[in-house]
């Protein structure tokens, strides 16, 4: 119930800056974003990504540097995506199980450098290692087979646990892959290694700068529709989110995030569990653009839709802008 003006004027609270911040409902802190980070081969390498402007593939030594970075600046955890030399692909993107490959070597600099004062998130998926393109494994019809890419999945998650990863992100959308990661995990030695399932991940058009910049883009034959989900569906993702949930995800991601935020609301609400948003690279790359054309401010910008995240209903959220966004919140 609201009373009636002049009784109750709602600007009232909205007349001064100190008003305004002691009624905020939503806040935004450094502790609430995940900074993505693009491992590449060598040494003191930096490649700027020209899809995504002011992103870069770093070498391991870059990806060290950037996680001491993210620790200065309160962000709490990193996620990590390998550019795996074309070389080393494959139709069966073996090279995910190596235990010397650029994401284990980077997990293992991150933990030898920062220890426990940084979580390193890995994606578990196939595409940054197939010679395809593709999440999983792919038949002589072109089709992407499950239950075979699962047993994949879970080799590669325990590898990505033994070189020291605290969570693991699945994002291929493959079914019952969180529960053959849960029990591997378990029976592994890695009870307390994390899970966090792309539980709603859609075949999004806002991909294409990520695919470029793990080296997928050129590479992808066909579409990923067979197993990413339908933009037009939302009581889907309410059973992809129930099923991560029931085989043992600890928390859940909405993937795209601003196009989806009906999505992360419904979750939030149905299920009261941890949720994050991905605000991927084609989401990012508008920002910029805008920035760059001179019709929007990245600053303003940003942090809006950040806020939007988290009003409806996000714990945390994947973000391109994070070393940004911290430097502005910290300043």
């Amino acid at each position: 119930m609201t009373g009636h003006y002049p009784n109750t004027r709602l600007r009232r609270t909205r007349a001064t800056g100190w008003s305004r911040a002691l009624h905020r409902e939503t806040v935004l802190t450094p502790s609430d974003l995940i900074w993505p980070l693009f491992v590449t081969s060598g040494t003191d390498v930096e490649e700027p990504i020209a899809t995504l402007p002011g992103v870069s593939r770093w070498s391991v030594d870059g990806i060290v540097a950037r996680a001491k970075e993210a620790v200065d600046l309160g962000i709490p955890v990193i996620a990590l995506f390998p550019n795996t030399p074309r070389e080393l692909r494959s139709d069966d993107g073996a090279e995910a199980h190596n235990p010397d490959n650029l994401m284990c070597q980077a997990i293992k600099a991150i933990k030898d450098a920062c220890g426990d004062s940084i979580g390193v998130l890995t994606d578990v998926a196939l595409d940054p290692y197939t010679s395809h393109g593709q999440d999983g494994l792919v038949n002589d019809a072109g089709y992407v087979v499950n239950d075979e890419t699962v047993a994949m999945l879970v080799d590669q998650a325990v590898n990505q646990a033994n070189a020291g990863a605290d969570i693991i992100a699945p994002s291929d959308m493959m079914d019952g892959r969180i529960g053959a990661i849960r029990r591997a995990l378990e029976m592994n030695g890695h009870p307390n290694v994390q899970i966090m399932s792309y539980a709603a991940k859609y075949a999004s058009a806002f991909y294409g700068p990520f695919r470029d910049a793990v080296g997928s883009g050129g590479l992808l034959k066909g579409d990923k529709k067979a197993y990413q989900m339908d933009p037009a569906n939302a009581d889907e993702a309410l059973r992809e989110v129930a099923m991560d949930i029931a085989e043992g995800a600890d928390s859940v991601m909405v993937k795209p995030g601003l196009a989806y935020l009906d999505i992360i609301y419904r979750v939030k609400q149905r299920f009261d569990v941890p949720v994050f948003a991905y605000q991927v690279s084609g989401e990012y790359a508008m920002i910029e653009a805008a920035q760059a054309a001179g019709i929007g401010d990245r600053d303003a910008l940003v942090l809006e839709k950040l806020i939007a995240f988290k009003r409806a209903g996000c714990n945390g959220v994947l973000t391109y802008h994070a070393a940004h966004v911290a430097r502005l919140l910290n300043g």
